[in-house]
């Protein structure tokens, strides 16, 4: 016999439930399947790439493989140009022109354009430009303003001094606009500029090498024991009498042979390749009379020994290199980040 109508009717309406269900787990299974699919490949994929970023343990890195082989690429350029110094005195002008007051200047790249390389403090430095190009061009992704930081870090290694862990990641300065205005470098000697406010080539009213160097410090917000670490870094690196008036000397017995691209000049301490303690010596040296006269030692120098603040800190770098390096590492590593802008928001490290 026919089912009545009512059981049809439960019947149907059953079926539909029954299908409604089954289509409903069927999409939840795809759904799941899904998930569990993308979970897999996050957890055997951990460099997964977004945006340029690089994701491996929690936070963004911005292409650290990349970074960390323009770094070996600076260093393998130091060795063979033996360029270390002019790279560190690159990465100084870049971040060194600074102002907290204004959040102006400081380590943008803006050195690369022809009008900050037209400041009376960075002749020559079109040279160390063109020593980075070639590893710019390899490594177009890492920023101006972080390749000359980098090869300040390396030039600084490579010659003994310590490991600096600076942040990386900054932005460079799109053009010339954000270019500071001439002035606010340190200069080597008297007359001293005012290094500060709008018009920072104006000659200063205090006529003394401390106040100088604090005057652009400050202005920097560096402190007292940032001024004297950093002058260590002048145990490298020689200056030339076409690219500064306080060289007294063309040449001497440490620098008429190079080696580097530019021959002679004159350096601060014998071993001018060798980042270590020995400037501070020197200085204290010149202050008790017994001076090389072919080593140079500027006005600023002698300041660091006869400035009742600035000298224990020479006494102590003097006597002790390991406590030297790390004053001279955290005081390095302020230096290149002042007036950077980082992406992501708070740079990394290698």
């Amino acid at each position: 016999s026919k089912p009545s109508r009512s059981k049809v009717g439960f019947y149907n309406k059953t079926m539909v439930s029954i299908n409604e269900k089954n289509g409903l787990m069927t999409r939840v299974s795809i759904y799941v399947l899904f998930a569990l699919f993308v979970g897999i490949i996050f957890l055997n994929v951990p460099n997964m790439q977004f945006g340029g970023y690089i994701d491996t343990t929690g936070r963004s890195v911005l292409l650290k493989d990349t970074y960390r082989a323009a770094y070996s690429a600076c260093v393998e350029l130091i060795k063979q140009k033996s360029c270390g110094p002019i790279l560190v005195r690159l990465a100084w002008h870049d971040s060194g022109n600074f102002d907290i007051s204004t959040k102006t200047g400081g380590a943008t790249g803006s050195i690369r354009f022809s009008k900050e390389l037209a400041h009376g403090g960075n002749a020559g430095l079109q040279d160390a430009l063109d020593l980075l190009a070639p590893i710019k061009t390899q490594f177009p992704t890492v920023s101006y303003a972080d390749l000359i930081q980098m090869a300040s870090v390396a030039a600084i290694t490579t010659a003994g001094g310590p490991q600096i862990p600076i942040l990386y990641g900054r932005v460079d300065a799109s053009d010339d606009s954000a270019v500071p205005p001439d002035g606010r470098l340190p200069s080597a000697a008297a007359p001293f500029q005012k290094a500060t406010g709008p018009h920072p080539a104006d000659q200063a009213k205090i006529q003394s090498p401390p106040e100088h160097l604090r005057s652009v410090f400050y202005r920097m917000g560096m402190e007292d024991a940032d001024i004297v670490a950093l002058s260590g870094a002048h145990t490298i690196g020689r200056a030339h009498a076409d690219r500064s008036g306080a060289c007294p000397m063309a040449s001497t017995k440490y620098t008429a042979n190079g080696p580097g691209k530019k021959k002679g000049g004159m350096s601060w301490t014998p071993e001018w390749q060798k980042f270590d303690n020995s400037y501070f010596k020197v200085i204290l040296e010149a202050k008790s009379g017994e001076s090389d006269k072919e080593l140079l030692k500027l006005p600023t120098d002698i300041a660091l020994v006869k400035d009742t603040t600035f000298n224990p800190y020479v006494m102590k770098f003097a006597e002790n290199q390991d406590v030297f390096f790390k004053a001279y590492a955290k005081s390095h590593k302020k230096l290149s980040e002042l007036g950077s802008k980082f992406d992501p928001e708070h740079g990394f490290e290698l």
